[in-house]
């Protein structure tokens, strides 16, 4: 049994092909299944321990972007997408999976582009309210579809599509108990904790904002802060010389990164979680039934994340707060809003936990290891 699994080189689609990954691993454990090999297809390996340790085989397909604006890299980057798209047909047929896992992205385009000329079965899964391109030009002929968001099953064809939810990390699907994480991070019982969430490279608007905050929120709140690794000696820099003679300095801890450990800590004490809004982010946030402030990117590539915040918001799982709003004054009033409101704050909890839709890993992993037992046959 050989599966291909291939996605855009972000986290967004890294980490949910690992949650895939771990799953398939377990059934194959589970029913003994010999000779199984596992492929990951990108232009980039994003993470070669963590391919290492879920015993997945690294190959790469250089490719080109497909921008919506106008850029001369346009020009260059069809010959790159269509010399990506050879090698995937030779690496391919010389790998002959059994089915391939598309994530969706830009990278994947070659790959799926190839099965799809080989006759091999495809699986996507789309983690967005609605799909990205590459997702939606392989929903036509995918054999299986897997969305996050509900309201995605309406861009594909029915008899294929299935709600299944969003894949998340076994390590950081459930939460620590909140005594384990107050000793953890040294953190005070009574005062509410805010997790700041602003990706593994930061988030430039959301880090400057929680700074000019700070005098503010640490007098009743404490606060995990994920700074980004390249922003994080800036960021805790001027955090020192902000808060340099507050008696209440030791509220606040910057992180560059938050390791899975570090997260279920995180989750597992949160209170409220500050984050931008893209699906992976917000499906783990769900899936730990906790508040949250979604400040979506403005200007991303079809307007993924305001969609995702926004449809997030309608379930009654968050509030949202727009980018051209996202003041000191008006995040640190929204802070206090919620999490003085103790009957919203459960409904918040509660409507979190519904939107979660749990198991989703497991049940692709189902779908793909039946779908490359029958190839096989």
């Amino acid at each position: 049994m050989k599966i291909v699994f291939t996605g855009g080189g972000t986290g967004g689609h890294f980490y949910p092909i690992v949650a895939v990954v771990q799953k398939v691993n377990q059934i194959i454990d589970q029913e003994h299944i010999v000779g199984a090999k596992l492929y990951y297809i990108s232009d980039d390996p994003y993470d070669k321990e963590m391919l290492a340790e879920n015993g997945l085989f690294y190959e790469e397909i250089k490719t080109g972007k497909m921008r919506t604006y106008f850029s001369f890299k346009n020009f260059l980057d069809i010959f790159k997408t269509f010399f990506g798209i050879v090698n995937s047909i030779y690496k391919l047929f010389s790998i002959y999976p059994d089915v391939v896992f598309g994530k969706g992205g830009y990278a994947s385009f070659p790959t799926i582009f190839a099965a799809r000329i080989l006759r091999i079965p495809i699986l996507i899964h789309e983690s967005d309210s609605a799909p990205g391109r590459v997702n939606k030009w392989a929903g036509r002929f995918a054999k299986r579809i897997a969305v996050s968001f509900a309201e995605a099953t309406d861009y594909f064809p029915s008899k294929t599509v299935a709600w299944t939810g969003q894949p998340i990390r076994a390590e950081i699907e459930h939460t620590a108990s909140r005594k384990e994480a107050l000793e953890y991070f040294k953190l005070e019982e009574k005062l509410p904790v805010i997790v700041v969430l602003g990706g593994s490279q930061g988030a430039e608007l959301i880090n400057n904002t929680i700074l000019d905050a700070l005098p503010r929120l640490i007098k009743n709140y404490q606060i995990i802060h994920q700074t980004g690794i390249k922003k994080f000696k800036s960021v805790s820099g001027q955090a020192e010389v902000i808060l340099v003679d507050n008696k209440n300095k030791l509220r606040y801890l910057p992180f560059s990164f938050l390791n899975p450990l570090q997260i279920k800590m995180a989750a597992g004490v949160a209170s409220l979680i500050i984050s931008r809004a893209g699906a992976g982010h917000l499906f783990e946030i769900a899936s730990w039934g906790v508040p949250s402030i979604l400040i979506p990117i403005t200007n991303t590539n079809l307007d993924h994340q305001r969609k995702n915040a926004f449809s997030y918001a309608r379930a009654g799982a968050c509030s949202v707060v727009e980018e051209m709003n996202m003041t000191a004054n008006i995040l640190s009033s929204e802070i206090e809003r919620i999490l003085n409101d103790k009957a919203g704050y459960e409904r918040m909890a509660q409507n979190a936990k519904t939107f979660s839709h749990p198991g989703a890993a497991e049940k692709i992993a189902r779908e793909l290891v039946n779908m490359a037992l029958s190839h096989e046959k």
